[in-house]
């Protein structure tokens, strides 16, 4: 059995749909999810579905990104854990903190990548004129959103979209997505997901 971490920021919709998915006879199991936020709404949610939450405040190590990403380690490293999953975290973790996961952690990223990494993703793909956007999951690298993808789902931008219309039509594909993704992957399969 697998054991999974999860790291938000914010309120974990994605986090969510992973741990309702890691049940039966799903290969992984949930040990922690933790946050660089103590208000991220998604810790209470997690608690409430029994999981171990932890949070270390990123505000409180201003510039000091080494010192953040070695008090989130001893959670981290305390759970044990076999697959990290980033969901919504927002935090540039160091290519010394992703090296030490290499090959365990993953991330799910709103836009067809290598199209758009980094943030504006959806306001980005409507002002290219794209026909299509949708999410990605990726092994998490040093170099931002550049980890070889793991899956994707598609959506259509139709006409009148906004960056808030087409985000929450990809938000659906990433709840589909990412819990897929993870399922296989903890199965030892790495062949990406295509939805």
């Amino acid at each position: 059995m697998k054991r999974v971490a999860i790291l938000i920021s914010g309120g974990g919709s994605n986090m969510i749909r992973l741990l309702q998915d890691m049940t039966g006879d799903h290969l992984a199991r949930p040990v922690l999810v933790a946050s660089n936020d103590p208000q991220a709404g998604g810790l209470a949610r997690a608690a409430q579905m029994g999981v171990p939450t932890a949070a270390v405040d990123h505000r409180a190590f201003p510039r000091d990104r080494a010192g953040f990403e070695q008090a989130l380690l001893e959670p981290l490293l305390a759970a044990e854990p076999d697959i990290i999953c980033l969901a919504g975290f927002m935090r540039i973790l160091t290519p010394d903190f992703v090296q030490r996961f290499q090959g365990r952690m993953l991330n799910i990223h709103p836009s067809l990548l290598p199209k758009y990494p980094g943030l504006d993703t959806h306001a980005r793909a409507i002002a290219a004129g794209d026909a299509q956007a949708g999410c990605t999951v990726h092994l998490v690298t040093p170099e931002l959103d550049a980890g070889p993808p793991l899956g994707q789902a598609r959506v259509p931008v139709l006409p009148g979209d906004d960056a808030a219309t087409l985000a929450a039509r990809v938000l659906v594909q990433e709840h589909r997505l990412y819990p897929a993704v993870l399922r296989r992957f903890a199965s030892g399969d790495r062949t990406p997901v295509t939805l």
